[in-house]
């Protein structure tokens, strides 16, 4: 005897682009999107007994997502992403959750003859901007942001010492060492009780703290550790946006080895010589934590 257990379904792969035309100034502003729409409700017979009369078909999903763009701004991603998930869940009395799930693409205003160019644009790094949003009918809208494929390195500042040693154990201690990362971080905003409760919010801001803490503390810290230097990160992102509850971190680290080219002429390459390395592509480390609020402190 066999049982749905779970089911959700949608359109996925939606691309999205949108320009913000100002007819005064001539100035415009461009936002690349690729969205997710997978859809939670009533909908079991149309697995179990080839029902399709409950299924709100992808395409109508897609067209939807087209037209809520034109009504509405879709920068920041986090508003446009509860935009969609509240219209399915409120349009639709069968539907009761809609994930979405919104990648931006990342487009840089060119400057030209040292002034920022009205309407052209370039990509300048594969970062992008993604934000993963649930919408419950009767419970509200949860949404985590979300920076990926941040990808920076400093040559010098970090050092990896004083680690267990046993007898699997053939990494020497360093230092003074190269460290590079791709950076996944995330941040869980609290849980909004409604879409008017989101649009007040500063998205935009947030993310520009977020990636701000994360670049200026990668630079400036003496790193001991991947592990150290992230769990700051995740502080100071709680201190600087009161509506988040947790921050998270995915950091692979990309290795550069020392080659030891003393066996043409003595040539020195290790240690405080070294300055010609080789890129590792794997394997690497990969670390990652989660850092939320403390709870209230119990009273004796």
């Amino acid at each position: 005897m066999a049982q749905l257990s779970y089911a959700r379904y949608g359109k996925d792969n939606i691309r999205l682009y949108k320009v913000e035309k100002d007819a005064k100034s001539g100035v415009q502003t461009v936002v690349e999107q690729t969205v997710c729409i997978l859809l939670e409700g009533d909908i079991d017979t149309s697995y179990t007994r080839a029902d399709n009369s409950v299924v709100v078909a992808t395409d109508t999903q897609k067209q939807t997502c087209y037209i809520l763009a034109k009504q509405n701004p879709i920068n920041p991603p986090e508003k446009f992403a509860a935009v969609i998930g509240t219209h399915f869940v409120e349009t639709y009395s069968h539907i009761h959750a809609a994930h979405v799930k919104i990648i931006q693409h990342r487009w840089t205003r060119m400057n030209v003859d040292g002034k920022p160019h009205p309407h052209s644009f370039f990509r300048d790094g594969e970062e992008l901007r993604v934000v993963e949003s649930v919408t419950r009918e009767g419970e509200g809208i949860s949404i985590r942001s979300k920076i990926e494929k941040l990808l920076v390195l400093k040559s010098t500042g970090s050092a990896f010492h004083g680690f267990h040693r046993d007898e699997y154990t053939q990494l020497p201690e360093t230092w003074d060492r190269i460290l590079s990362t791709e950076v996944e971080a995330g941040w869980k905003w609290k849980l909004f009780k409604k879409l008017a409760d989101v649009k007040s919010v500063d998205f935009d801001g947030a993310w520009k703290a977020a990636r701000d803490i994360t670049m200026k503390t990668f630079a400036v810290d003496s790193s001991a550790s991947v592990q150290n230097t992230m769990y700051k990160m995740c502080e100071q992102i709680l201190d600087a946006v009161p509506l988040v509850e947790a921050v998270d971190y995915a950091l692979p680290n990309k290795h550069y080895f020392e080659i030891d080219l003393s066996w043409h002429k003595g040539l020195k390459n290790t240690g405080k010589d070294a300055t010609v390395f080789a890129p590792q592509s794997n394997p690497n480390g990969l670390i990652e934590c989660t850092v939320t609020r403390a709870g209230p402190k119990s009273k004796l």
